[in-house]
């Protein structure tokens, strides 16, 4: 009797929890999903006037919104592999300094900044009369600062890259000494050798390939938030092209009521990518354990 009790108030409470993340997690977004759809189309909204499919002829023809998912995925793509480059030659390089002295402790301050303070730090040290600007022409390599080449609100986002590797670099270097340890890469390493691997051979086909399978999730998933991060961007970034979220914005915030439909075809569009990716690393993570 007292077993089934506890099974039916276990069951019960499954049930519950189930019911109130259904109810203020899933629901919220479905609907919001859902809005967003019917004012991309026409159905809602101030404009509304029936079904129409001319906001989405209109955002996908202008060539703004393929020209800003391009540049967002190329600053997420770079910003990802500069940072997991870093980690694994700081790892695999430095591995033994970064667990001992003050360096095992400074390395988690950079992930202290938010990303508003990581923008301004990026925009004070590589702006034209920046702090690397000023160091160039004491040491001589530029005549005047002005000259140095300006790495903020560039069109090409390496303001944006550079701040999200200050802010990632440090935490997938700390994530891939953790991996490192609980793997025992050492040891696979020294087997490696043993059987007549050379040193190389034992960092190129056994360390690497472990700490890239182990991390690609997390990988993943850091690279879908700079995708659609916002602050970054919003003090180091250009105005031409836009990143999504800055794009978003702008349709979102001019007067032009006509815009706004726009900004939900971005906002719909960028959801399905979103949950492509996050349905590709939920599958593919169980063969990663």
């Amino acid at each position: 009797m007292k077993i089934s009790v506890s099974r039916f108030w276990k069951n019960r409470g499954t049930t519950l929890g189930l019911a109130f993340f259904l109810l203020f997690a899933v629901a919220p977004i479905v609907w919001c999903l859902g809005y967003a759809l019917a004012y991309s189309f026409g159905l809602a909204g101030l404009l509304s006037a029936g079904w129409t499919t001319k906001y989405w002829t209109q955002a996908i023809t202008s060539g703004e919104l393929p020209r800003s998912f391009l540049f967002s995925a190329w600053v997420a793509l770079a910003a990802i592999f500069l940072s997991g480059v870093t980690a694994l030659g700081l790892v695999l390089g430095f591995r033994r300094s970064l667990q001992r002295g003050a360096i095992s402790s400074l390395i988690y301050l950079p992930m202290a900044l938010s990303g508003l303070v990581a923008a301004f730090l990026v925009s004070r040290w590589l702006s034209g009369a920046g702090l690397f600007s000023r160091l160039a022409c004491a040491f001589g390599f530029v005549r005047d600062p002005q000259h140095f080449p300006s790495l903020v609100n560039d069109s090409l986002g390496w303001g944006i890259i550079a701040a999200h590797w200050l802010l990632a670099a440090p935490f997938f270097t700390v994530m891939m000494l953790q991996i490192y340890e609980t793997e025992k890469i050492g040891s696979l390493r020294q087997l490696a050798t043993s059987l007549g691997a050379s040193r190389w051979q034992s960092l190129r086909r056994v360390a690497v390939p472990v700490l890239l399978q182990r991390s690609s999730t997390n990988l993943l998933l850091y690279f879908i938030f700079v995708l659609g991060s916002f602050e970054i961007p919003l003090v180091v970034g250009p105005q031409n092209p836009l990143v999504i979220s800055m794009l978003t914005r702008r349709k979102f915030g001019l007067f032009d009521l006509a815009q706004k439909p726009e900004a939900f075809v971005i906002s719909v569009v960028y959801t399905a990518l979103v949950l492509f990716f996050l349905l590709f690393i939920f599958r593919k993570a169980p063969a990663h354990e």
